[in-house]
């Protein structure tokens, strides 16, 4: 026997508009969409129906699992209250970042990231996760030993999306040396010359193992049909080495010549929620906003604040004039969707995933009251 239930008096938000009107839902799928009011279901009094939020990237997981440095916390546990912040925050679909490669700035041993891949499998098959939960390795390509720690993913299909990063000074994310030394050395408290020892050997690990790296990571991961990202491109030369990969997501190109090369080489831009949410990049790139303006944002995620991925969508509706709501929670839903390959939900349309998020929004910051899976509340 199949199973109904139907949400009431809603403002629906499809990708191109908004309609007032109730959502059929049957065996965990969209089964109608019908304007107008309703007599029957569960009555929204009115607050938005979005589809669930779809998060591409985001590093809360280490937090919970590294909350303190040194401090390793029990995986199970750890998974169970992130799990709890990103669905409450809306979040029905979650990328998980595991970290690969490790350097000087921490990182993790080998074997620490399939140890908690195997977590997140447990927790799923014991039934203690509420949203969905897949698996985005960060591969440091300056390191020694990332193609090592991605050989414990080789066969994982949790793995849907891999990121190839540099974090050298120079490179990407820090193309000055002024970020670099607030985020480095101020941090670490080195000293001139243990700071000026400690860049030497990260641009010499680059020079050596970034390139390489990199391409052997790409052709790994399209063999496997797992979607690739690079990560803080700066150039049009980095953007066309990208493309040479075959990478379809742009995540925090740190200069507006790279973003926009990116988006016309048809390339999904990524920036962060906090980022719009704050006005800035807290390394001090490029602001969010500022691509929004220019048409060539085009994904968000929330990075390290889970709720930022509901609370930015409706700042850029109010405060940016060529983006209404439906284009801007598209960006947390039906892009990152398409961007993965994650064809079954990202929207609310018959024969979708009934991934859904009650959300009341009179004015300021949004509530997230309801949070739906597959039909099956779990918030």
């Amino acid at each position: 026997m199949s199973k109904e239930q139907v949400l009431s008096n809603a403002r629906i938000v499809l990708e191109d508009r908004i309609v007032s009107g109730s959502v059929l839902i049957r065996d965990g799928r969209i089964a109608d969409i019908s304007e107008g009011a309703s007599r029957t279901g569960e009555d929204f009094e009115g607050d938005y129906l979005l589809p669930g939020l779809i998060e591409l990237h985001t590093d809360h997981l280490e937090a919970h699992y590294s909350p303190r440095p040194g401090v390793r916390w029990l995986k199970i546990a750890a998974i169970q209250a992130h799990d709890a912040q990103v669905v409450t925050s809306g979040i029905t679909t979650v990328f998980d970042c595991l970290r690969l490669g490790s350097d000087e700035d921490g990182g993790f041993q080998k074997g620490e990231m399939r140890s908690m891949a195997d977590a997140l499998a447990q927790a799923k098959e014991e039934g203690r996760l509420r949203a969905d939960h897949l698996i985005h390795l960060r591969c440091e390509v300056s390191t020694s030993d990332v193609l090592e720690h991605y050989e414990d993913f080789q066969d994982d299909p949790q793995v849907r999306l891999v990121s190839l990063m540099d974090h050298a000074p120079g490179q990407r994310q820090f193309q000055t040396m002024d970020q670099y030394t607030l985020y480095y050395k101020t941090k670490r408290g080195l000293s001139d010359e243990a700071f000026a020892e400690f860049v030497e050997r990260q641009q010499a690990l680059s020079a050596r193992y970034a390139a390489p790296h990199r391409t052997a990571l790409a052709r790994a991961c399209t063999e496997r049909g797992i979607t690739i990202a690079s990560h803080d491109d700066a150039t049009v030369a980095h953007v066309e080495e990208s493309i040479g990969h075959g990478i379809r997501l742009a995540e925090f190109p740190t200069s507006f010549e790279a973003a926009e090369a990116s988006h016309r080489a048809g390339l999904s831009v990524l920036m962060g929620a906090p980022n719009i949410v704050r006005g800035k990049s807290h390394s001090g790139n490029i602001a969010a906003r500022d691509l929004a303006e220019r048409g060539v944002l085009d994904v968000l995620s929330s990075d390290y604040v889970p709720f930022s991925l509901i609370h930015a969508p409706f700042i850029l509706a109010d405060e940016v004039e060529a983006i209404d709501l439906p284009q801007a929670i598209a960006m947390v839903t039906a892009t990152p969707a398409r961007t993965v390959g994650l064809d079954d939900r990202g929207r609310i349309a018959v024969g979708l995933r009934a991934d859904i998020a009650r959300v009341h929004r009179h004015e300021g910051i949004p509530v997230v009251r309801s949070v739906w899976r597959e039909g099956r509340r779990v918030a």
